[in-house]
């Protein structure tokens, strides 16, 4: 069999088995790059930690291509204050709740930081525990010394493969806790 054939074979199976209908993009299409997609966070119980969440979600944005962080609705990220230890509790990627604590504020770690991390986890990245301050996801491991709210480009890369994927993964009922401080 010639190898012309053989491709005219190839792409009738092919057609056939995709009901008729084949999936070329245009030179147009395939040149324009993929919409980030929009989640939209509410902040409005997040009391005095507001301010940072709209912060950590402007480095994100700043430093992925695939997703943006915008304040509104409907709502995919809803971030609230509480007294014990930071938290994040994900959905499916890109939805789920913060929880912004003040214990660790009070232990001296940086509330902008600890508001990139959270939205880390609701963007699917796992607690990672480096020790290392360049690591968005060492969260606590850093030290209260560590002021670096940006994920590093391993970070940034990881969630941008996440949403170039549109990945549909379900974390629902894990819970993200940086230090087991308080009862889970």
């Amino acid at each position: 069999m010639s190898i012309r054939r053989l491709a005219v074979l190839v792409a009738a199976t092919v057609a056939v088995t995709l009901g008729g209908v084949t999936a070329q993009p245009s030179a147009a299409t395939a040149a324009t790059p993929k919409a980030p997609r929009t989640l939209h966070y509410n902040a409005a119980g997040a009391a005095e930690f507001s301010t940072v969440v709209a912060q950590a979600a402007q480095i994100w944005n700043g430093s992925v291509q695939n997703v943006r962080l915008v304040a509104g609705s409907p709502v995919d990220i809803t971030v609230v204050a509480y007294d014990g230890w930071p938290y994040a509790e994900p959905g499916s990627l890109g939805r789920g709740t913060i929880h912004m604590g003040r214990q660790a504020v009070r232990e001296g770690h940086d509330p902008t930081r600890i508001a990139a991390h959270e939205l880390g986890h609701i963007l699917g990245l796992p607690d990672r525990r480096t020790g290392r301050c360049s690591d968005l996801m060492s969260g606590h491991s850093a030290g209260p010394s560590c002021r670096n709210a940006h994920p590093s480009p391993a970070e940034a890369a990881e969630v941008d493969r996440n949403f170039a994927r549109g990945l549909a993964v379900t974390t629902a009922g894990r819970v993200f806790r940086d230090c087991f401080t308080d009862a889970a």
